[in-house]
């Protein structure tokens, strides 16, 4: 099972971009020198001071024995952004892969409260309805599955080609929250919209 630490970064927007030069030049290679890491991504919200930096893992083993490598270079980006960050860490049992992003993509997040007992099931129903509707849509890249199954908080992640495709995407994207909660009954906690810095996650072959 792959895992993903997840980072999220409130900042002052007006020193946001020291932080994400920090983390282009100095943190990127750091993580992905480290043994087992499956690429980085980083997205941010310049208008709200906010950004995602997500790290990919082979396994659990991997991503806890990096967690000294990168807790220094996640305070320093916090420091030089004035702000805070919050550390998640998930499962990843769906990673699709339409196209590989470019910058000036899209990241729509989606925040979901699922009960534990149901992960295994979500899952399923994740793959059913939301993949193979996601993937008739103009202007997809990607679409990931985050999930914590000892709290059943989850992630729901669709990356577009740009910000248009995102924006254009947007009912679509409503009607399958919906069709997606009534099979599961998740609550659905907020939506969020970032654009694309880098993203060099790949997935290794079965």
């Amino acid at each position: 099972m792959l895992h993903v630490r997840f980072n999220l970064l409130t900042s002052d927007p007006d020193r946001l971009a020291d932080s994400v030069s920090f983390i282009e030049s100095e943190v990127r290679d750091r993580v992905q020198s480290r043994p087992g890491n499956l690429g980085l991504s980083l997205y941010t919200n310049p208008v709200l001071g906010t950004a995602v930096v997500e790290s990919f893992w082979v396994s659990q083993d991997a991503l806890r024995a990096s967690e000294q490598t990168v807790s220094s270079g996640r305070r320093q980006a916090a420091r030089l952004a004035a702000g805070t960050v919050a550390v998640e860490r998930f499962q990843l049992p769906v990673f699709e892969r339409e196209a590989p992003p470019e910058p000036g993509a899209g990241l729509r997040l989606t925040r979901m409260d699922i009960e534990p007992s149901q992960i295994e099931d979500s899952v399923e129903a994740y793959g059913d309805i939301v993949v193979p509707w996601l993937a008739e849509t103009a202007g997809l890249c990607s679409t990931l599955l985050l999930v914590d199954p000892d709290t059943g908080r989850s992630i729901s992640e669709s990356v577009w080609r740009d910000r248009q495709a995102m924006a254009a995407s947007r009912s679509v994207a409503a009607a399958m929250r919906v069709d997606f909660a009534a099979s599961t009954d998740c609550a659905v906690r907020v939506v969020e919209e970032y654009g694309l810095v880098f993203n060099s996650s790949w997935k290794p072959r079965s």
